[in-house]
């Protein structure tokens, strides 16, 4: 069998910090990296052509949406794509392991690794921080889902596992991290109401642990009451999963992303809900009034009230 060809797609805005990083665990395995940028202001193009990358711009509409373009650049004769974000760093000897178990899984479609978070330089292992992510899959047979937030990869076909390391592992201050979820907040408030008025279904295969995630927040996260629910997500991460065992900076994380940001996100969706009610306007303008993002005529289920 002939070794597996691999492009790898970046996407990018101002990752001076950790590009080089990024490229430098997959330039050698990868036949082409492509890094598509949503209009970096600092050197992140310099670095991408230096370490050897086609760059490649788009404006940003929202994560599923840029790799879904960055797919329709990847070159006709590429047998598979790998996602890697530009703060993420892929295990060394991650493509030998996956040519090894390609040819004992020949008709897989896709394949997982295990994706690791830092904390401001800490690696958070519990309290369901670790995860399996769907990242390395065929050419032709996988899309990221149009989704606003929450999005995963999905394929045609099956996935295995590859026992392979995914470090998310970002350099920036608590003051971006605390802004960027900020702007996640948005985003899952936005996809939060969305999906209380329509229900996608590709017949695609993603990862059982996704699947289990979605079926958890689409069936029991999203009807709980808003802030009960972010308490709840809070102590089952923090207790329940053993986030405590994480130490001082796994307590820092678990407050933060379990509990803050989930009560933010719920804050988002009632300033978007009363203005509806209040200026009997619909779903797509609240949410640009509030958010200050266009989400456009998203589905005419979207500009339905709320059923009681």
């Amino acid at each position: 069998m002939n070794d597996p060809r691999v492009t790898t797609i970046i996407l990018t805005k101002n990752e001076e910090r950790h590009l080089r990083r990024a490229i430098a665990s997959v330039a050698a395995d990868s036949d082409s990296v492509i890094v598509l940028d949503s209009g970096s202001t600092d050197a992140t193009e310099a670095i991408a052509r230096e370490m050897g990358a086609r760059f490649e711009t788009n404006p940003w509409v929202n994560h599923a949406a840029q790799f879904n373009h960055g797919l329709r650049l990847v070159d006709k004769d590429a047998e598979w794509v790998l996602r890697l974000d530009a703060d993420e760093i892929l295990e060394k000897g991650w493509y030998r392991r996956f040519a090894e178990q390609l040819a004992d899984r020949p008709g897989a479609a896709g394949f997982t690794f295990t994706r690791t978070m830092t904390f401001r330089g800490k690696p958070i292992r519990r309290g369901l921080a670790r995860t399996r992510q769907l990242r390395l899959f065929r050419a032709g047979l996988g899309r990221c889902e149009a989704r606003w937030m929450d999005e995963h990869i999905v394929v045609d076909g099956p996935v295995a596992k590859l026992d392979i390391e995914l470090l998310d592992d970002n350099l920036n201050d608590l003051a971006w991290w605390t802004d960027k979820h900020q702007a996640y907040a948005n985003r899952e408030a936005i996809e939060l109401l969305l999906n209380e008025r329509r229900e996608e279904s590709t017949g695609l295969t993603m990862t059982r642990q996704a699947r289990i995630k979605r079926w958890i927040k689409d069936r029991i996260y999203r009807r709980l009451p808003s802030g009960l629910r972010a308490l709840a997500f809070f102590l089952l991460r923090y207790v329940f999963a053993l986030g405590f065992l994480d130490g001082r900076r796994g307590f820092q994380f678990h407050v933060l992303q379990g509990f803050w940001y989930r009560l933010y996100v719920d804050i988002r969706i009632e300033e978007i809900e009363a203005l509806m009610r209040r200026e009997g306007i619909d779903l797509p303008a609240a949410i640009r009034s509030v958010t200050g993002i266009a989400v456009g005529q998203v589905d005419d289920v979207a500009k339905r009230p709320r059923t009681p």
